[in-house]
């Protein structure tokens, strides 16, 4: 069998077990509704939590900057792609968050594979939930790191395993929100314990930042939690309505992340067109906390509304059904009546879990909530 046969061997496996995806091409973007081959679709698919995706402060700022700055960076960081706008924006961001220092990447999955392995590498070890997101997992393995595993939340099986490791630095690694289900990561318990077993406490906060805690500050605010030895990474594709990552922290180990993060130093950096929308979406993240409030009303509403739902109090609500074909028949069903709720299926998640995953926003308004009760109802 010829490579290319093999390939086409493999693609009808993942059509057979209702596992090959499909874009769909949207066409525009009104809050938290989308044109999608010519029909309006209300979509419960999307990250954009707070609304920002569209807003006119982050236009403008985003039109601002392209004039002043252009739409390339034209080179890595290191070298000439590190504007002023890059540098307010990541001091900004150290301020908004309460920490020494923030160092801006142009993408979450980067940010991820690229600090990991900057922090600890052969002889070190990494000790990591069972649903982190994929993009810590790949991040670990570049790392080269020992890898030790436990159950998702299981703060005894973390114990044990920090016990008896004689690694020379120890890295806990968790989502702060986990992406697939919702939950909040026991993020007390696992820096008492990055304190008690000499190691550091790295949170992917891209599902909390911005929605959880005073201001929107994320997870580790939420909590109240402050340490040298907790770093904070979070998206800015979500929440914050724009694009690219932040890791924030201890000003020494962001320093070694900027030093020796492939990612970030082999990359060409964001434009300033985008730090500069960033810069607009803080201020007004912090300003409007109506907008947490209307998304927090959501979600009470939804569930009470919606049985079956999975342990959530943040905006993802997912609905396991269990086969994939029966989740893509779900969503089907919902996509005739113009609501895009999408069917996540393995690897993604657990065979066997397949879901739906509903993403709320502040952008709905509350009859979009009622609709999509309604049509879960039928």
């Amino acid at each position: 069998m010829s490579f290319i046969d093999s390939c086409a061997q493999e693609l009808d496996a993942l059509t057979q077990a209702q596992l090959r995806r499909q874009r769909r091409r949207v066409q525009a973007m009104h809050g938290a509704r989308l044109q999608v081959g010519g029909r309006e679709m209300l979509a419960f698919c999307g990250n954009d939590y707070l609304g920002l995706a569209r807003h006119q402060a982050l236009i403008d700022a985003a039109q601002r900057g392209a004039a002043q700055w252009g739409t390339g960076a034209t080179a890595s960081p290191l070298v000439c792609g590190h504007s002023e706008s890059h540098e307010l924006l990541e001091r900004e961001l150290a301020q908004f968050l309460g920490l020494p220092r923030a160092l801006y990447f142009y993408a979450g999955f980067a940010a991820n594979v690229g600090l990991i392995p900057a922090l600890v590498g052969r002889g070190d070890a990494l000790f990591c939930d069972a649903l982190n997101h994929a993009s810590l997992i790949d991040g670990c393995r570049l790392s080269r790191a020992d890898i030790h595993i436990h159950a998702h939340k299981d703060v005894a099986a973390l114990d044990a395993l920090l016990a008896r490791s004689t690694a020379r630095r120890k890295l806990i690694v968790a989502d702060a929100v986990f992406s697939m289900d919702g939950d909040i990561a026991p993020l007390p318990e696992l820096l008492r314990l990055a304190e008690h077993h000499d190691a550091v406490l790295l949170i992917d906060d891209a599902h909390g930042f911005g929605v959880l805690g005073p201001g929107g500050r994320g997870s580790a605010a939420h909590f109240g939690l402050r340490s040298p030895r907790l770093l904070v990474m979070g998206t800015l594709s979500k929440a914050a309505g724009s694009a690219g990552a932040f890791v924030a922290g201890d000003a020494t180990l962001v320093e070694l992340v900027m030093q020796r993060a492939r990612s970030y130093i082999f990359a060409t950096a964001a434009p300033a067109m985008v730090t500069e929308a960033l810069r607009a979406s803080l201020r007004v993240i912090e300003a409007d906390d109506w907008r947490r409030e209307r998304l927090a009303r959501h979600i009470a509403r939804l569930r009470e509304f919606v049985g079956g739902l999975m342990p959530s109090d943040t905006a993802i609500q997912p609905l396991v059904v269990g086969e994939n074909a029966a989740a893509l028949a779900l969503m089907a069903r919902l996509w005739d009546q113009g609501l895009w709720v999408p069917a996540i299926r393995p690897p993604t998640v657990p065979a066997g879990t397949a879901r739906l995953r509903i993403t709320l926003s502040a952008a709905h308004e509350d009859a979009d909530v009622e609709r999509l009760i309604a049509a879960l109802h039928s």
